[in-house]
């Protein structure tokens, strides 16, 4: 069994991969400012980052840390009369395969209390109690262990949710308003939360992890992209068993084979169950990882905390962009993997 991080097999060959963000703030109000997540710190036994460069005509720059989580933020700040504030950063990584089997309970290095403690908190979207816990408890009634509860939600996620191409971006996962709602569509932030909310709710450990897509998937079409990559950001889960780890899942890139994969599956295809069956444990790492955090407030800026940071961010005259609206702010991302 694989250590703390679950790798692929240690034969997992790693790749490395460069991905550059160009932001740029359409016509500016006074100070202006950005913020670009940056890969997954620290280091896991499946992701290691290389470093990053930046260039632009910002006045200040500067890497900062979320205190709660972690996660590592690039800032840029220009002064009230640049009339074109702009951006790029080149990251690089490195990164395998992700497996665990979960038939083998190994030998694991132990989580941090605190860690884990965080990961079975509330949120502001993610919320754990009241019609969350009991769903949670309706979906896990009469399962044996924690494997099989989370396994439970896993299934029910599977079997009850559906991908809605119609949400922007990535949705927002905001799982109360989806179970009260009985709107179980959405996409990959709502569905893996809806997923880390149930399991949270029975008291395991789970998170979220926000990335984005750097490479064709080997097996799946519809799990992977390269080169602009600007909307390829995707939302993955964990959970923690103190036997095996963290071990990586998505029911919600099982929805989205359902949905795009050949042009749609049902439920009971062989591709799909091949895909059901691998992303209880497994992740093809052609992702770049950024963070597990939520409620993030951007350092500098006097508007409200943002639900999670996966999209790059930007406000001017202390007024926020929308990240997902490229008339008031341009962004583009692109991927390449290196030789090694």
């Amino acid at each position: 069994m694989q250590a703390l991080g679950a790798p692929g097999p240690d034969t997992a060959p790693w790749r490395t991969f460069e991905v550059t963000a160009l932001a740029e703030i359409v016509s500016p109000t006074g100070v202006a400012r950005a913020w670009l997540p940056l890969p997954l710190m620290p280091d896991t036994d499946y992701h290691r980052t290389l470093g990053q460069a930046w260039t632009g005509n910002a006045a200040t720059t500067r890497i900062y840390r979320d205190p709660v989580y972690g996660a590592a933020i690039f800032y840029a700040e220009w002064p009230a009369g640049e009339s074109s504030p702009v951006v790029e950063v080149r990251s690089r990584f490195a990164t395998r395969d992700r497996a665990v089997d979960l038939r083998d309970p190994g030998t694991v290095v132990p989580e941090d209390k605190r860690t884990l403690a965080k990961y079975v908190m509330s949120t502001r979207l993610i919320r754990t109690d009241g019609l969350v816990r009991q769903t949670a408890l309706e979906i896990t009634r009469g399962a044996a262990s924690d494997l099989e509860r989370v396994r439970a939600v896993y299934e029910w996620i599977v079997d009850n949710t559906f991908r809605d191409p119609k949400v922007r971006g990535c949705g927002i996962g905001d799982i109360s308003w989806m179970l009260e709602t009985r709107n179980l569509g959405g996409k990959c932030a709502d569905l893996n939360a809806l997923f880390v909310g149930l399991v949270r709710a029975i008291g395991i450990p789970a998170r979220d992890v926000y990335g984005v897509r750097v490479g064709d998937s080997a097996e799946f079409k519809s799990l992977g992209r390269s080169g602009d990559v600007s909307r390829a950001q995707h939302c993955r889960a964990e959970f923690y068993l103190a036997t095996h780890g963290w071990v990586p899942v998505d029911p919600a890139d099982v929805r989205k084979v359902v949905l795009e994969e050949r042009g749609g599956l049902a439920l009971g295809d062989p591709i799909v169950k091949r895909a059901r069956a691998k992303l209880f444990g497994a992740w093809e790492m052609n992702y770049l990882a950024y963070n597990f955090a939520h409620d993030v407030i951007l350092p500098n800026s006097s508007g409200d905390p943002i639900a999670f940071l996966m999209y790059p961010h930007a406000e001017a005259g202390g007024v926020r962009r929308d990240s997902l609206d490229p008339e008031s702010f341009r962004y583009r991302l692109t991927s390449r993997e290196l030789a090694m």
